[in-house]
């Protein structure tokens, strides 16, 4: 972690929690500073990943994870024959486009979680290998989750970012003014 997270007022676990995910999604958002959009869909590394591409998975899994406890459907359906394509931008997709669209997600996300009733409140796991069947899981589970996700990929972001220009997450809080 290269920020603070100020303490949330006392009993505000929500606070906490969303304080938490705010700090990992200004690390991704950090890693992309003054980036062209060249760079920002290079893969500079074996992997498939580029900075632009994690920007879109993080607020596409940010926004189906909310959709999913609202009993919406996702923005955007993924599946097996177009999972790859969360983790690049598509033609007419830009970084900014991508950012402005988190921003959106990010703002809706922490409305919902601020306005539920209860962080106890539960909903069923989507059906996917991964999870145990028929399990419910809290909405404090979920913001757990998309601070563990969100978290993984700053990582991700901050090893793509040094490998572009030599850039680590230090030097970025410093330009973002942090």
């Amino acid at each position: 972690m290269v920020t603070h997270v100020r303490a949330e007022a006392p009993g505000d676990e929500r606070g906490a929690l969303l304080s938490f995910l705010a700090e990992q999604r200004g690390g991704i958002r950090r890693a992309v500073l003054g980036l062209t959009e060249e760079q920002a869909a290079s893969r500079p590394s074996a992997s498939e990943l580029s900075l632009g591409g994690l920007v879109k998975h993080v607020a596409e899994v940010e926004q189906y994870w909310i959709a999913l406890v609202k009993g919406e459907p996702p923005a955007v359906k993924r599946d097996q024959s177009n999972w790859d394509e969360c983790f690049r931008l598509a033609d007419g997709e830009t970084l900014a486009s991508q950012l402005a669209y988190w921003e959106k997600v990010a703002a809706e996300t922490e409305a919902f979680i601020r306005s539920a009733p209860s962080l106890d409140e539960t909903f069923p796991l989507p059906n996917a290998p991964w999870f145990p069947p028929d399990e419910a899981v809290s909405l404090r589970w979920l913001c757990l989750h998309l601070i563990r996700e969100t978290a993984r990929h700053a990582g991700h972001a901050d090893i793509i970012r040094e490998s572009l220009d030599g850039k680590t997450a230090f030097e970025l809080v410093t330009l973002a003014g942090d």
